[in-house]
């Protein structure tokens, strides 16, 4: 019959370990920083966010330019020459003077239907250039959270199976001890020796996981050894609201950036087969020029300097006839340019419907495997609890406990790599309906340790 085997031991290191790993997640708080102040560093130093701003400003700039189509416009020019004149009807005939002309001139369209609408063009410009600008701002906001989220897990991962090490540890300590006194075979020893390489192994791979994720969060938001605040514990995450999916799609509808975009480019096709129209129209303008022609003395007019000025005030208008059946083919390529844009623009509310009902779902789905693995680490505890007895009355052996500990590490794992996942996919969801802002962080900033 086998002998009872006394597993106070490990039990004590699990309690020991329990505790150590709860003061190593509180123990940098002090220096961490939370979401909401890695995402403010970012913002001032990613450069694919500050490369979008500076678009942002040069499409603005671009769209003002449509203004001076119907604008007036002015100019100066001025001259100087000198003029030699000479004539054969007597010897030695001729003579050389200087001439020096200014003038100001100045139009103002009256019609030129292509230029109001390249100026209504410019309005759609700024439309575009502002849902480009709000999508690369969620962008980083999503981007931030996921490297931020990377680091977590990361040090979860480490922290996990570190604290598996430490348990296996024991367990091979225990077993070489058993069998020194016989109680148990050389088997346990070797299956617990093999299960901590596997786990030192392991635990050099998170190691370099954690290092690699610190890296990509650092480059992100410019902070050198970010320290991000680990989840406070018991975590409560946020429900769903609204919690039907066909709401979040129809708020995609007016929110998304993409299709604003997208209904931005159908806008500007539209105009752009008015401007091509245009080219079959008269144009009608406002002109205002003024001259003023000197010549000084010794000039043609016998030594006499003069002044010559001259205002002219009028209407220019200009029909056009024919131009090689250029206008007819521009006007056929804005009509099928038009129809694309259509196209894409349905192609474009297609995709943000799925990609709405995906992050939805997926959300949804999240939380329930969170519920889930919360029901499997208690599982996971109480059959860890069963086989230490089992081991200690002889009805279980050492690889039984073995696998136990994994189980409840990997759940634990699990469970906290779901709770990251379903924050960020309630981020990711209010990307793809376009309402994602910075406050949305505040609610994740909520959850975090202080």
């Amino acid at each position: 019959m086998t002998q009872p085997r006394n597993l106070s031991l490990p039990c004590l290191s699990m309690l020991r370990m329990s505790a150590a790993f709860a003061l190593a997640a509180l123990a940098p708080l002090a220096q961490a920083q939370s979401l909401v102040d890695l995402y403010e560093s970012a913002r001032g130093f990613d450069a694919g966010y500050q490369s979008a701003k500076l678009q942002y400003d040069a499409n603005l700039a671009r769209a003002d330019q449509a203004t001076a189509g119907i604008l007036p416009t002015a100019g100066l020019s001025a001259g100087a020459s000198r003029v030699n004149v000479e004539s054969t009807a007597s010897p030695g005939g001729g003579t050389s003077f200087n001439t020096r002309n200014a003038t100001l001139s100045a139009s103002q369209p009256l019609y030129r239907p292509g230029n109001w609408a390249n100026y209504e063009q410019g309005f759609r410009q700024v439309d575009l250039a502002r849902a480009q600008l709000e999508a690369a701002a969620q962008d980083l906001i999503v981007r931030t959270s996921q490297a931020y989220f990377d680091v977590l897990a990361a040090q979860d991962t480490l922290a996990f199976v570190r604290a598996q090490k430490e348990a296996v540890n024991e367990q091979l300590a225990f077993a070489k001890r058993n069998f020194e006194v016989g109680t148990s075979t050389i088997t346990d020893t070797r299956e617990a020796q093999a299960r901590f390489d596997l786990v030192t192994a392991q635990e050099i791979a998170a190691d370099n996981d954690l290092r690699v994720r610190r890296i990509a969060l650092d480059q992100l938001v410019g902070v050198s050894e970010a320290q991000p605040r680990p989840l406070a514990l018991p975590v409560s995450l946020p429900p769903l609201m609204p919690a039907e999916v066909g709401s979040w799609v129809q708020l995609s509808e007016q929110s998304n950036p993409s299709l604003r975009q997208a209904r931005s480019n159908a806008d500007i096709t539209d105009l752009e087969i008015k401007k091509a129209e245009a080219g079959h129209k008269p144009t009608l303008d406002a002109t205002l020029s003024y001259n003023v022609t000197q010549n000084p003395a010794n000039t043609a007019l016998a030594g006499v300097s003069s002044r010559v000025n001259t205002g002219n005030v009028g209407l220019l208008l200009n029909v056009p006839l024919f131009a090689g059946f250029s206008t007819q083919n521009r006007i056929r390529e804005t009509l099928a340019l038009r129809d694309k844009a259509l196209s894409d623009l349905e192609g474009t509310r297609r995709n943000v419907s799925q990609n709405v009902r995906t992050a939805y779902f997926g959300v949804q789905s999240g939380q329930g495997q969170v519920r889930a693995l919360e029901a499997a680490e208690l599982s996971s505890q109480s059959a860890l609890d069963a086989n230490r007895l089992g081991y200690q009355v002889g009805v279980r052996i050492n690889i039984d406990v073995l696998n136990a500990q994994s189980q409840l590490f990997q759940t634990k794992r699990d469970l906290a790599q779901a709770r990251y996942n379903v924050l960020l996919g309630g981020l990711r969801l209010r990307q793809a309906t376009g309402t994602l802002t910075a406050d949305d962080l505040q609610q994740v900033n909520g959850l975090l340790a202080r």
